[in-house]
């Protein structure tokens, strides 16, 4: 007698005497349910729809079937979720997840499906400063770049006494021909530079630049953006500036001395400099010859270059012996001695910088911030924006909905791959629409804390 068989069923290894099988019949099912907690994140901080009116759309409004809030927000949740190519969407775009995050069951034509698929969110990609015949959506950068200072600033209840503001040049590297490349001898490839400004894990500034200039170069006039706009909600706190050596630049001294904002930047050292401390060299070499341990010795003097700056500023040698060689290094601070010595500035206060790399690699590794391969530098800062509102966004839900767990210092890679990543099945009902979790699910007590504190 013929046994049945299901040729949409597969078979595998069976487990005490049972037969395993597998068939993709089990209804409406997303692998990306976790996701709900975006949605209530962005509802709590109304980021998407703030994002959305930075751009203009000259479309005809009866052709429209994707309104530029759903543009905007599918991209900003996909790259969110670990989509970085708008090629996903075509996918995507019949997900129910990414259709309930857009606020959108339904297309209004037969034709479409309820969210845009790649071929539009190529339009939103390519958007220009002013729309044309050719380019009918267009974006405000000077508006969107307000929109990153403005939500750091919301998310404080009250003024901070002193806030530190971290800026750094990274890579970028880039495998085409895109506008604005060019070869950078230090990182040995192709690539764009951007600058990046962050407080704490607050990010305020992502900012493309071509890598034929100084790391510096811009500084000046991002820093007095975003100074400007805190002071204008915050005028009495206290403004700290933290950078490496490759912003130890003149024209950057000046202006925060000019605009009463401190400073502390690494100093490239030379021999003028490392003759400075000598004789701390010295000691800390004779205390590690007896200890067999890295010892420091730190100096606090006044020094100039000999013709790049205007005036003689503070500097603090560390004079470093370890693994049987000098290990000098410098910083130039505005802050007086009276407010902190030289060795906790350095140590406590300067070192402190090496978290911003942190920040940056969750940006370009978690979140695709250097995934700039389209043609021209406008459309690949745009790419760099919303790979920055997609940091924002979970930097909101650890902030707010992960406080006090175990994932409150979680990388944005973490909090997606945890909480994220749920499978769920969708049940559609003429009332709601349930997605039923796995009952194992690891970290269901902290989604649920997030879904109750961000509701």
């Amino acid at each position: 007698m013929p046994t049945e068989c299901n040729p949409e069923l597969f078979e595998f290894a069976p487990v005490e005497r049972r037969a395993v099988v597998a068939g993709f019949d089990g209804g409406a099912i997303t692998s990306d349910a976790g996701a709900l907690l975006l949605g209530a994140t962005d509802r709590a901080i109304r980021l998407i729809a703030r994002v959305a009116e930075c751009f203009f759309d000259r479309r005809r409004p009866e052709l429209i079937e994707h309104l530029v809030p759903t543009l905007v927000g599918q991209r900003v949740f996909g790259i969110a979720l670990g989509y970085e190519d708008i090629n996903d969407h075509d996918d995507l775009r019949h997900d129910p997840v990414i259709a309930v995050l857009a606020g959108k069951l339904q297309a209004w034509r037969a034709d479409c499906a309820p969210v845009a698929g790649k071929s539009t969110l190529n339009r939103l990609e390519l958007s220009r400063d002013t729309a044309t015949r050719y380019h009918k959506i267009a974006h405000d950068p000077a508006a969107i770049e307000r929109l990153f200072v403005t939500v750091f600033l919301e998310a404080h209840k009250t003024a901070p006494k002193e806030i530190v503001l971290d800026l750094d040049a990274t890579d970028d590297p880039l495998h085409g021909h895109q506008e604005g490349r060019f070869f950078h001898g230090y990182y040995d490839c192709y690539c764009y530079l951007p600058l990046y400004v962050f407080c704490g894990r607050h990010l305020l500034a992502a900012k493309l630049r071509p890598s034929n200039i100084d790391g510096s170069a811009g500084a000046v006039e991002e820093v007095a953006r975003i100074v400007a706009h805190i002071r204008a909600r915050w005028p009495k706190t206290r403004l700290l500036l933290r950078a490496d050596s490759g912003f130890a630049r003149e024209a950057l001294m000046v202006w925060c001395e000019e605009n009463r904002v401190d400073f502390v930047f690494g100093l490239a050292r030379n021999a003028r400099l490392v003759a400075e401390i000598a004789v701390q060299l010295l000691e800390a070499e004779a205390e590690a010859s007896s200890t067999r341990k890295p010892a420091r010795r730190f100096k606090d003097f006044r020094y100039a270059t000999l013709d790049s700056w205007s005036r003689r500023r503070r500097v603090i040698g560390k004079a470093e012996w370890t693994q049987g060689e000098a290990n000098p290094r410098f910083i130039v601070t505005s802050l007086k001695p009276a407010e902190t010595n030289g060795r906790f500035l350095y140590e406590k206060v300067y070192c402190a910088r090496g978290d911003m790399e942190n920040r940056i690699k969750e940006c370009q590794g978690d979140l695709f911030a250097d995934r700039t391969s389209t043609a021209t530098m406008r459309a690949n800062q745009l790419r760099l924006w919303f790979a920055s509102f997609a940091y924002v966004l979970l930097c909101a839900v650890r902030r707010v909905g992960l406080a006090n767990t175990q994932f409150a210092e979680a990388t944005c890679g973490t909090i997606r791959l945890k909480l994220l990543k749920l499978a769920g099945l969708v049940r559609i009902s003429a009332r709601r629409i349930k997605f039923a979790l796995a009952s194992a699910c690891p970290y269901a007590d902290e989604w649920r804390l997030a879904a109750i504190r961000l509701a």
